[in-house]
Order: structure tokens, then sequence, then C-alpha cells
């Protein structure tokens, strides 16, 4: 009976060993598996020059009535536009139920700053860079923008009134931080 009292006794000391050593084991397998996982994560974050484009700050007081600019944000152009009176009565006498992607002009801009138009210039319908921003440039047939790789006209508010594009130029989000600087983003 000593003998198997002893047994036991040794038994259950070395369960108690080899369920720590699994137990070490497991972990240690587990912060190894994180450290090997941990850049490939990493990975998927924005790159820093990502991040600083996340937002864009954008001084107006150059551009005159009737002129607009091209910026990038996020790599993609961005059209703002300071309309003239004759450009925003033209959007605004736009019957919506005759529009592709109704929405009124007042929704695309800020109230009490009808004049700035801010715009993703990227056509809807395949992704083209639409034509306007110069004054030399074609406007398509109601005064706005022109892609001219498929045919799609853009108003002065930059919705769609003609050709294969589904939706309007999409508008970013956007705020003016004071009379003469808007930021993007």
């Amino acid at each position: 009976m000593a003998q198997t009292t002893a047994q036991t006794t040794h038994t259950g000391e070395g369960e108690t060993r080899r369920d720590f050593i699994y137990l070490l084991a497991a972990g240690t397998g587990a912060v190894g598996a994180a450290c090997a996982v941990w850049p490939f994560i990493h990975s998927m974050n924005p790159a820093a020059d990502t991040l600083a484009l996340a937002s864009i700050d954008v001084d107006l007081s150059p551009i005159q009535v009737g002129q607009a600019i091209t910026v990038t944000w996020r790599g993609k152009p961005v059209f703002i536009r300071r309309r003239t009176e004759e450009e925003i009565a033209a959007a605004r006498a736009v019957n919506e139920a005759e529009l592709i992607d109704p929405q009124p002009d007042t929704a695309r801009v800020i109230e009490g700053k009808d004049e700035w138009l801010v715009l993703v210039g990227v056509c809807t319908h395949l992704g083209c860079v639409p034509l306007g921003q110069k004054t030399t440039e074609s406007r398509g047939e109601f005064g706005g923008w022109f892609c001219p790789c498929h045919g799609s006209h853009y108003d002065t508010s930059g919705r769609i009134r003609k050709g294969p594009a589904p939706a309007n130029l999409p508008v970013p989000e956007y705020a003016f931080t004071s009379d003469t600087t808007i930021r993007i983003g």
C-alpha cells in the first residue's frame, strides 16, 4: 500500500507539471502568433501621407466670380466653382421632376454660401474627369460640366442632365472655417 500512495502522489504532481507546461506552451504560441500577425494587421492601416490628405484647407480668396479651381483630395479631383448669379438662377430654375437624379440646388451648397459649389470631379458613369473647369473647355448643354468619353452633361449644380451617368457629381463633406477658407473632409 505504501507504494500505491507514492505512485499516486507522483502521478498527481506529474500531471500538474504537465498541465503547466501545456499552458505555458499554448500561451507562448498565442503570443508568437499575435506577434506574427500584428505586422499584417498594421499594414492595413492608411499610410501617413494618406492620413495627411484626409482633410485639406482651401483658400478661396483668389477665386473670382465665374472662376473654378481644381484641388486634389484623397487622390480625386475636387471642383470648386464660384458661381455667377446667372448660374445659380439657372440651377434653381430646373424642374426637379425632369432630373435623372433629383436633388435641389439648395441641397448641394451650404446655406448662405450659394455662390460656392464644391464637387468631386469624377463622372459617375465610368470615373472620367469631366471638362468644364476652364473657360475654354466645353461645359456641355447645361453650362456645367461635360464628360466627352460617353457624353454625360452636368448642369451648374453638378447634376446629371443628359447622358449615361446614373447620378449627380458627388458633394464631398466640407465646411467653411472662415469667410474665405473651406475644409474638405
